[in-house]
C-alpha cells in the first residue's frame, strides 16, 4: 500500500532542528526519516556545503523519499534503507567517519498507526505484522504462532507492563492450540479484552499489548542502545545528539546514556588520580507546547533530550569514558523486568 495517502505531522519540529543545527556547513544524519519532517526542516537550514544522510529500516519511507510528489530531490541528501543501529557501518560506506549532528525520532509514526495493513493498530482491523521492515524478520502473528506461554508472558508484561500478561499469554496459546493462531489485529484486541478483567480510564485494554509486541518484534530497545554507542564513536567535538522518545522505556535508556556519558568518572583504585572527563555535556530536555499537544495530541508524550559531544575520546582529545554498559536483560534475553508505559508517536 502506498504510504503516501497517509498523514503524519512531525513532533518538536523547530525545538529539534534549533538543537541540531550548530554549523550550516556541517554533515547530519536523521536517523528515523518517517515521511521527512525534520529532513526538510534540517536542509532548509544548511548551507550549499552541508550535507544530510538519512536513515529509515521502513519501505514506505524509503519510498517517499525517493519517489512521487514526496521526494526529496537535493544534491546534499541521501537516504538508506536500514536501520540507525547500523550507523557506524551505513556512513562507512559514504566515507563519513565524523558527524555533526544526529537525530533520532523514536517510535511508530502516523503512517504506519493509521494504515491497517501494517498491524500496528488496533484501531483498524489488519494483518498482524507490526514490523518496521516489512522485507525481513518475524511478525508478530508469527511469533505469537510459535512462542510458549513464558516467552509471551515475559515480552507482555516486560515491554508494556501488562499486569494481565500471564492471562492474556494463557488465552493466545489457548486459542492457538486449538487450531485457530491469532492472525489479525481485530482478533487480537479482541481476545486481550476478554483477558484484561480491569480497564485504564481512557485507554483501550489492548494498548499495552500492541505496544509490547511492536517493541519486541522491532528489537527497538536493543536498536536504541547500539545506536547510541555507535553515536560517540562518530560525533565530532561540539556536534549535538537529539533524540526523541514517546515512552517511558525508551526515554530511561536515552536518559540514563546522556548522564553516564555526561559525568565525570573517579577511579576508586586510585581515588587521588585526576578524574576522567565526560564525553558528552547534557544540554537540555525539552517537552511539547500546549499549543502543539493541542493540534497534535500524538505529541503529548514526548520527550527530547538534547546532549554535545566533548573532544574527550577522539583523536586528539581525553581519554574515553567507555561505552555505556548494558541495560538489564530483556525478553529477548533473559526476561528481567522493566516498566513502560504507553504513548505513539
Amino acid at each position: 500500500m502506498s504510504a503516501t495517502p497517509f498523514q503524519h505531522t512531525t513532533v518538536l519540529l523547530t525545538e529539534a532542528i534549533d538543537s541540531l543545527v550548530h554549523t550550516p556547513d556541517g554533515v547530519y544524519v536523521d536517523g528515523t526519516f518517517g515521511r521527512g519532517g525534520h529532513s526538510r526542516a534540517l536542509l532548509a537550514r544548511l548551507s550549499p556545503k552541508g550535507r544530510l544522510v538519512a536513515i529509515d529500516r521502513d519501505v514506505q519511507a524509503i519510498e517517499a523519499a525517493t519517489s512521487g510528489e514526496t521526494r526529496v530531490s537535493d544534491p546534499r541528501f541521501s537516504i538508506h534503507h536500514t536501520s540507525f543501529a547500523q550507523l557506524r557501518d551505513t556512513l562507512a560506506e559514504q566515507g563519513i567517519t565524523r558527524i555533526d549532528g544526529l537525530l533520532l525520532d523514536l517510535g511508530v509514526s502516523s503512517p504506519q498507526i493509521d494504515d491497517p495493513e501494517r498491524g500496528f493498530s488496533f484501531r483498524f482491523d489488519g494483518p498482524l505484522d507490526m514490523r518496521m521492515d516489512t522485507t525481513r524478520g518475524e511478525s508478530a502473528a508469527e511469533f505469537l504462532a510459535r512462542a510458549d506461554e513464558r516467552h509471551i508472558t515475559e515480552v507482555i508484561r516486560d515491554y508494556g507492563e501488562e499486569r494481565f500478561a500471564l492471562q492474556i499469554a494463557k488465552a493466545l496459546v489457548a486459542r492457538r492450540e486449538g487450531g485457530n493462531p491469532v492472525r489479525t489485529t481485530g482478533e487480537l484486541s479482541k481476545l486481550v479484552a476478554g483477558a484484561v478483567k480491569t480497564r485504564e480510564a481512557g485507554q483501550d485494554p489492548a494498548t499495552r499489548t500492541f505496544q509490547a509486541l511492536r517493541i519486541f518484534v522491532n528489537a527497538e530497545l536493543e536498536e536504541l542502545e547500539q545506536g547510541l554507542n555507535a553515536a560517540m564513536e562518530l560525533l565530532a567535538p561540539g556536534a549535538r545528539l537529539v533524540v526523541i522518545s514517546f515512552h517511558s522505556l525508551e526515554d530511561r535508556i536515552v536518559k540514563t546514556f546522556i548522564a553516564r556519558e555526561s559525568k565525570s568518572v573517579i577511579d576508586r583504585r586510585a581515588p587521588f588520580a585526576p578524574e576522567k572527563p565526560h564525553r558528552l555535556k547534557s544540554i537540555a530536555r525539552i517537552k511539547p507546547s500546549e499549543a502543539e499537544v493541542r493540534a497534535n495530541p500524538r505529541a503529548r508524550s514526548a520527550i527530547m533530550r538534547v546532549a554535545e559531544r566533548t573532544d574527550v575520546g577522539i583523536a586528539g582529545g581525553g581519554p574515553s569514558a567507555g561505552p555505556l554498559p548494558s541495560r538489564p536483560a530483556s525478553p529477548r534475553r533473559a526476561g528481567r523486568r522493566t516498566s513502560a508505559d504507553e504513548g505513539p508517536t
